[in-house]
């Protein structure tokens, strides 16, 4: 919705604006046409409270032609050619309200007025037009402003929570038991296995802890710490967790949020393979198509296996952030397709 019609007051204090800008059509009126102070007085209200409202339709254009990524001579033109075509329309405004007010005899003279004001009355339309322009793209500038600073601030709320909860699921004792009992088992029998998986559970708890504090990771260093995860995991479940990628080396460096991918993971691990008797294989796959970067995480859909996104906390976690962090640039989508369970994650390719 327009914005200055949104809002009451917002409407209010642009309909005031236009007051003496109404009392300078009239003193235009009367000096370029030779109306009356009464004839123009009449007249400068009638044309400017229509204009008033076709100008509001600029606001329309700003929206199709953003200041910042359009260039500067098609812009030019564009917005040149819009004040001229609105003018115009004050301008045949004008000469159907002056054939109306002639009908009463009082006015008669009102249209030859007008008709020797055409070139003032376009001019001053053009230059009213552009006016309007220049406070949208104001107005738009200002609402772009705030849209990002609530995105940031929901950011690093979400951030927050995902770090809090991330944080929790690796000290959670399920998960360390899981995990400690499986180095314990592997201690007597095969004690190098089981110092490695001291090690890369230590790691994984390290780099987890590491994260605090910062705002954007690259994709590659958000993968690193999955596999971390998925290395932990195999202690428990051995061959029963298999694992491939296919990753495009073009978009290890776009930048997301920290723990981003965490809950895709787990939830392919706990929902698509630790139920089932023959385990299964997790795929993660990232791919960069011009500017934009594509990470999809797919695994064997069980019973319990989430059918879109919105149904598990993690996967609407995963749906906010995306949103947070890239507005309506950036998709998430999470659906069940025969046998397997696909989530993906489609982004800006920001470096």
């Amino acid at each position: 919705m327009h914005p200055l019609l949104a809002r009451s007051g917002a409407f209010a204090v642009y309909l005031i604006a236009w007051v003496p800008l109404t009392a300078i059509l009239g003193a235009l009126l009367v000096l370029a046409g030779g109306m009356t102070a009464l004839e123009a007085a009449v007249v400068s209200p009638l044309l400017t409270g229509v204009y008033a409202f076709v100008c509001l339709s600029s606001w329309y254009l700003c929206i199709a032609f953003p200041i910042r990524t359009s260039r500067l001579l098609p812009l030019a033109v564009t917005l040149t050619v819009a004040s001229v075509v609105a003018a115009s329309l004050w301008v045949l405004w004008g000469a159907t309200l002056g054939g109306l007010l002639a009908l009463a005899p009082p006015f008669e003279t009102i249209p030859e007025a007008l008709r020797r004001s055409t070139l003032v009355v376009l001019l001053l339309g053009i230059l009213l037009y552009l006016l309007a322009v220049a406070l949208h793209y104001l107005l738009a500038a200002a609402r772009d402003a705030k849209e990002r600073e609530e995105r940031e601030v929901e950011l690093k709320s979400l951030a927050r929570d995902a770090e809090l909860s991330a944080l929790k699921e690796r000290l959670n004792p399920h998960f360390l038991f899981n995990a400690l009992n499986s180095i314990g088992s592997l201690a007597a029998t095969r004690p190098e296995e089981a110092r490695r998986m001291c090690a890369l559970l230590s790691d994984f708890l390290r780099t987890t802890l590491g994260l605090s504090g910062r705002a954007e990771i690259p994709l590659s260093e958000e993968i690193a710490l999955a596999r971390r995860y998925l290395a932990v995991e195999r202690v428990r479940f051995g061959d029963r967790l298999g694992f491939t990628e296919d990753l495009d080396p073009a978009a290890a460096d776009s930048l997301v949020p920290p723990l981003l991918l965490q809950p895709l993971v787990e939830n392919a691990v706990k929902h698509g393979i630790a139920g089932r008797i023959d385990g299964g294989t997790l795929t993660l796959v990232t791919k960069r198509f011009g500017d934009r970067v594509s990470i999809v995480v797919e695994n064997p859909a069980g019973d319990d296996t989430p059918r879109a996104a919105g149904t598990g906390l993690g996967l609407v976690n995963v749906a906010r952030r995306v949103s947070a962090s890239w507005g309506d640039a950036g998709h998430f989508s999470a659906r069940r397709v025969d046998a397997t369970f696909r989530a993906e994650i489609e982004l800006p390719a920001r470096t």
